[in-house]
């Protein structure tokens, strides 16, 4: 199966409690070979430049590949190490891919944060069943796909942590918010069901952020649906915020796992 293409930067770090140079903060957690899909923007691109910050080998994927380069160009100048890889999570075989060279070329994977997700919003009585296929697709099929593909490797090494980005839709449905919501459902309970079912050497963490400052809108085809989440997201916060939380599930020491975050903005109900 071919690798990865366009990797950026391809030192793998030693485990170390030392901070990369100019990092802030500075962390205790020693370093990880960190996954990430849909890295390019929003949630993905602030929790690599995070993680990378407090001295993580991070490899990130997602479908534009410029804009990859373009965090791991910022993550490098800031001291820090990326790899990215072109990456559409609804192909089983290019997820395989993309873990597979990732732990090849590192000897390792840590943490895989299936971040990937599209919302295009609409109401069901609209019929816009091409997009129903696309959610499901992204949001669940790929998050399946990561799950396949990192498991083999952190069962063989007796350790791993798999991260869900769900969403506030997970726990409430709204208007024109149906199918997603049922996607997002679907992320909480396979990875809750994942939790169940594993070893407890390996750890599993659902985050559902609430109204974040994103790109996400912006694949809504439905232009009453679009109206309406401009107004929904008046308030929202920046997705530097989910990027806090996320780091705070991976830093937590072997023992401890975090099973479940929820993040919104504090004037969201």
């Amino acid at each position: 199966m071919p690798a990865p293409r366009a990797q950026a930067a391809i030192a793998a770090p030693e485990a170390t409690t030392e901070p990369v140079p100019g990092a802030a903060p500075e962390s205790s957690t020693p370093s990880k070979v960190i996954l990430i899909t849909g890295a390019s923007s929003g949630i993905g691109r602030a929790t690599a430049q995070r993680l990378a910050r407090e001295g993580h080998h991070v490899v990130l994927g997602a479908r534009r590949e410029d804009r990859l380069i373009e965090v791991a160009q910022e993550i490098e100048a800031a001291g820090g190490t990326a790899d990215v890889c072109r990456l559409d999570v609804t192909d089983r075989a290019a997820v395989t891919a993309f873990v597979n060279a990732a732990a090849e070329r590192h000897g390792r994977i840590d943490v895989i944060i299936n971040n990937a997700g599209i919302m295009p919003l609409s109401r069901l009585d609209a019929l816009q069943a091409d997009d129903w296929d696309r959610m499901i697709d992204v949001n669940v099929r790929g998050l399946l796909h990561g799950i396949a593909a990192a498991l083999p490797h952190f069962q063989r090494q007796g350790s791993g942590h798999f991260l869900t980005v769900a969403s506030i839709g997970a726990h409430q449905v709204v208007p024109t918010g149906a199918v997603y919501c049922a996607t997002k459902y679907a992320a909480w309970a396979l990875t809750e069901g994942l939790r169940l079912e594993l070893d407890p050497s390996i750890r599993v963490t659902t985050v559902s952020p609430g109204v974040v400052e994103s790109e996400l809108a912006d694949s809504i085809t439905d232009e009453a649906a679009r109206e309406a989440m401009r107004a929904y997201r008046a308030d929202s916060i920046p997705p530097s915020s989910i990027a806090d939380a996320i780091s705070y599930a991976i830093g937590q020491p072997p023992g401890v796992d975090v099973n479940e975050i929820v993040v919104r903005p504090a004037r969201q109900r």
